[in-house]
């Protein structure tokens, strides 16, 4: 299976998804102008991933703005990784925020209340 990486740019994440190690980041502002077609990418590798490796997945999120769609596209990461996790995946996320980003801070923290895996929410 190949790896996935994506450039960021000002108004889309860089994304790093290595099939060998099951780390995968997603870093930076998420408002990109068609938010549908870019995650699409990432949710099929991840898709493909818990089908043909079944490893561990670590996921880490460095993300310093999210628009209401890429927050949609987030969660349905997060969801994905949960039923990967039911099925005896071992499935891990990191999610960071800054100091004084109390918005990005309680998203994580929404999310992990909807989780069954090990979701470290920690400043950095």
């Amino acid at each position: 299976m190949e790896n996935l990486i994506i450039q960021g740019t000002k108004t889309s994440p860089f994304v790093s998804m290595d099939a060998a190690s099951g780390i995968c980041e997603i870093r930076g502002s998420s408002y990109p102008e068609n938010t549908s077609d870019f995650y699409a990418s990432v949710l099929k590798w991840i898709n493909r991933y818990g089908l043909e490796v079944t490893g561990d997945i670590n996921f880490v999120f460095r993300l310093d703005y999210l628009n209401s769609s890429s927050i949609k596209y987030i969660s349905d990461i997060v969801d994905k990784l949960d039923k990967f996790a039911k099925v005896g995946l071992s499935v891990k996320v990191n999610w960071y925020y800054k100091a004084d980003d109390e918005d990005i801070k309680e998203m994580g923290e929404e999310l992990r209340d909807e989780v069954s895996y090990p979701f470290e929410v920690t400043e950095e």
